[in-house]
């Protein structure tokens, strides 16, 4: 059965208070995220979804929100690994390490945003998107870019990167 994006668009909007609850318990059940990881990870699901809602059949959309939003979820964590051993999936002790930096950590964060800011512009808004945890499908649909230059630049800020920690 085919629905109008008009319609399946207000059918959308209708499940948010309904199926959101339920996205939120499923990512916290499978990944045990901190609160900002089930938040980001799930209205990113929400956005994509109303965005490709004409490939998605009425009454699947919980898990198809489960899997996109799992997936956002894990990039995100796999981004922001705190300390050897210790993930975000750790929880709050993640978020206070990430809060809260010791002086060495501090010290290290900063030495690395001054080699991000030495960067080519390009590369370092690419490196920021990245960072940020966006897939390089998504970088180079917001850049206007094809997937394999995201891919080269990135690869060039990387080189870049540790030409700079090498000369630091």
């Amino acid at each position: 059965m085919h629905v109008s994006n008009a319609t399946h668009g207000a059918t959308v909007a209708s499940l948010y208070p309904e199926l959101q609850p339920q996205l939120e318990r499923i990512l916290n059940v499978n990944l045990q995220p901190p609160a900002w990881v089930i938040d980001d990870a799930s209205q990113t699901a929400w956005g994509l979804l109303i965005e490709h809602r004409h490939t998605v059949e009425p009454g699947r959309e919980l898990g198809w929100l489960a899997t996109t939003a799992t997936r956002a979820a894990l990039r995100l964590m796999r981004g922001w690994r705190v300390d050897a051993g210790v993930e975000l999936s750790d929880g709050a002790l993640a978020e206070i390490h990430l809060l809260h930096p010791g002086p060495e950590r501090q010290v290290e964060l900063r030495e690395r945003l001054a080699e991000v800011r030495r960067l080519p512009t390009r590369q370092r808004d690419l490196v920021m998107l990245r960072g940020f945890g966006y897939g390089y499908e998504e970088i180079a649909a917001a850049t206007g870019s094809s997937r394999r230059t995201v891919a080269r630049q990135l690869a060039r800020a990387r080189q870049n990167l540790l030409t700079l920690a090498h000369e630091g």
